[in-house]
């Protein structure tokens, strides 16, 4: 189930949002539970005995962590967690991935492939694993409590805002929240203002542009000209945004509702001069999970420089290989880990010496070659593409054909000027400040029937563009 989805918007909530409001304060974190595990076992039933089998095992080694005063037998409980995590990653995500190396060398000698029944990937689960390690982690450092109970600590697993793409929500930061909430008409109204902006995100423009960036794929390489390759570049690096930033801000807006406050995940990362700034303001969750859980772990940048700069490779590596079992998706950690090594390099130093909007376009072909790495299914493939937008290809009989299938009526022209605009308007303040400053505007007597109308417009319009969408992907789904 997907948040743009029909069965969610009139459906699912509603009913989960009657019950929560109705039940005492009491049973609010047994309704959320409740409603979450119902969330996750509408895609996955059979799953959802991994997701609590695993988080008893956590909740169990974090509180035999919790009660010991054994520095070495802590950190054998710490290790068994993480090997547990991990391995599980490892399996449910990578076996196929192993296995098909494996094959691919096999044939090379000669011998036959491997009998292997292929393993179905439990959705989300690169999200609350690493969610669960954050935990386990959080209580061996000492920084959050030990859950109250094994239902707590389910709960800050399996809540479904956040369960399935994220934003990635360490423990310590809900830790709070799941004890004592606040729950208010002011925070309610601004969930739905919120949620309001995601939707239409990701059911206005997301989907639009998707629309166009996977007919494109679809195509045989010869098929596509150079013109064409670069709409599909385009189109990916709009829907790649407004898709999983939208969901993300559906995310905060559904926390909101029901009392929780997650961290920002996005602040106009298409606006950064460099890579450092981009990795401040892009999946800004796993950014911080990366930072602190491997980068500060394996030494950060307090061993010397070149130590440093292969704890960044690292890090983007494992980043990388974490969002699929691909090689492009490690070419693509590779690319990141190597710009961001000449940012600390000396770039940084350079570039004050150059006008902004040139690093702006600079990094705007940069990531947009990033993303077509990141889209295609293949190196052979990602090459192809990246040779044709050098124009290294030309139109074939196909183009026309081709042309003729792509929606490129009015409609989605002027979603892509909105995107650009979006995107690119010059903005002195951060996303966090600009929202505050229009929701304290909406909160005075004279905006509130604009603020109401404008969101409900907003919403309706959304919600019939799900209702008639047929073309509807999560990108993070697939993660």
């Amino acid at each position: 189930m997907v948040f743009s989805s029909a069965s969610f918007l009139f459906w699912f909530l509603p009913i989960f949002l009657t019950a929560y409001f109705v039940v005492p304060a009491r049973l609010r974190n047994a309704t959320a539970l409740a409603g979450s595990l119902w969330f996750y076992a509408w895609g996955a039933p059979l799953f959802v005995y991994v997701l609590l089998g695993s988080t008893l095992l956590d909740y169990h080694l974090s509180r035999a962590i919790a009660s010991s005063a054994n520095t070495r037998h802590r950190r054998r409980l710490l290790s068994l967690s993480l090997v547990a995590n991990l391995g599980l990653l490892l399996y449910f995500k990578y076996a196929n991935f192993f296995v098909d190396q494996i094959d691919w060398f096999l044939q090379a000698l000669h011998y036959g492939p491997l009998t292997w029944e292929k393993v179905a990937l439990p959705i989300g689960i690169s999200f609350f694993t690493f969610q669960k390690i954050s935990y386990v982690v959080d209580v061996y450092r000492g920084t959050a409590h030990v859950s109250r109970n094994y239902w707590d600590c389910l709960l800050y697993v399996v809540l479904f805002p956040q369960l399935i793409a994220g934003p990635i929500v360490r423990y310590h930061d809900v830790d709070q929240q799941i004890r004592a909430r606040v729950h208010d008409r002011q925070r309610f109204w601004s969930g739905i203002q919120r949620f309001t902006v995601g939707l239409v995100k990701k059911a206005l423009i997301a989907n639009q542009m998707a629309a166009i960036c996977d007919q494109i794929h679809a195509e045989p390489i010869d098929g596509v000209s150079t013109g064409f390759a670069w709409l599909a570049a385009v189109a990916y690096y709009f829907q790649i945004y407004f898709d999983f930033s939208g969901y993300s801000d559906m995310a905060i807006g559904l926390g909101r509702m029901v009392g929780f406050e997650f961290l920002e995940n996005f602040q106009r990362p298409y606006t950064a001069t460099n890579f450092t700034d981009f990795w401040r303001r892009w999946h800004i969750s796993l950014s911080n999970f990366m930072r602190e859980y491997v980068y500060i772990p394996l030494g950060g940048n307090r061993v010397g420089a070149v130590r440093g700069y292969v704890n960044l490779w690292i890090v983007f590596l494992v980043s990388g290989f974490w969002h699929g079992a691909s090689w492009t998706f490690v070419v693509w950690g590779a690319y990141q880990g190597l710009f961001l090594t000449l940012d600390k390099m000396g770039w940084l130093r350079i570039q004050q010496r150059l006008p902004k909007p040139l690093l702006r376009v600079l990094m705007l072909f940069l990531v947009l070659i990033s993303w077509v790495i990141f889209r295609s299914e293949t190196l052979a493939r990602a090459g192809d593409f990246l040779w044709l937008m050098a124009g290294q290809g030309g139109p074939t009989w196909y183009t026309t054909l081709l042309a003729s299938r792509l929606p490129l009526d009015a409609q989605t022209w002027a979603m892509l000027c909105i995107a650009t605009a979006a995107t690119f308007l010059p903005c002195a303040a951060s996303y966090v400040a600009l929202e505050q400053r229009f929701l304290a505007w909406g909160r005075t007597p004279r905006a509130t029937p604009v603020m109401l109308v404008i969101t409900l417009v907003g919403l309706v319009v959304a919600c019939m563009a799900v209702v008639n969408s047929s073309h509807n992907p999560f990108i993070y789904f697939r993660f």
